[in-house]
């Protein structure tokens, strides 16, 4: 909060769980340094990545190890910054085979659009998808993220189909 300039902090004020390290410590917990500007690997993956952040990213961590428990390499990414582009991740998710991008903002107007034109400018050219909320909200979040398609079941199967060759 030191730093100047303008915040905003994205919150659906509902608890999520700890998003923990393969070895099912947290990757947020002790030790832990918030680097602005810098996306964070919690899955290292050779199939794909999907990159997500907020809300969205207990659920693409789900979705990510149903994928790795069926055998598909996939990684995850968290994008805490999101309107400053990592130019080492972007290195790193556009060498991969696909990436999906992952948000509970509009779809029209998010960082799927804006991830997509990073990648391209960059000269990375993966299967790219992205999801995020495409019509208007009814209710509470656990409502609105299965009337959006964006549980785990969708993102699991968003992956699997950007996987087959």
């Amino acid at each position: 909060w030191a730093d100047e300039g303008i915040r905003f902090v994205f919150t659906t004020r509902s608890k999520v769980p700890h998003i923990c390290k393969e070895d099912g410590s947290k990757l947020y917990g002790d030790g832990y340094v918030f680097k602005p500007g810098k996306d964070e690997i919690v899955r290292k993956g050779s199939a794909g990545y999907v990159v997500s952040y907020g809300e969205l990213l207990y659920r693409a961590l789900d979705a990510v190890e149903r994928a790795r428990a069926r055998g598909l390499d996939v990684g995850l990414i968290n994008k805490p910054t999101l309107n400053v582009c990592d130019h080492e991740m972007i290195e790193t998710a556009g060498g991969a085979p696909f990436i999906l991008l992952v948000e509970g903002q509009n779809r029209q107007t998010g960082l799927g659009i804006r991830y997509g034109t990073w990648l391209l400018e960059a000269g990375y050219t993966p299967k790219y998808a992205y999801m995020g909320v495409t019509r208007p909200g009814e209710g509470g979040i656990a409502e609105q993220i299965p009337q959006q398609n964006l549980t785990p079941q969708d993102i699991y199967d968003r992956i699997t189909k950007m996987a087959v060759k």
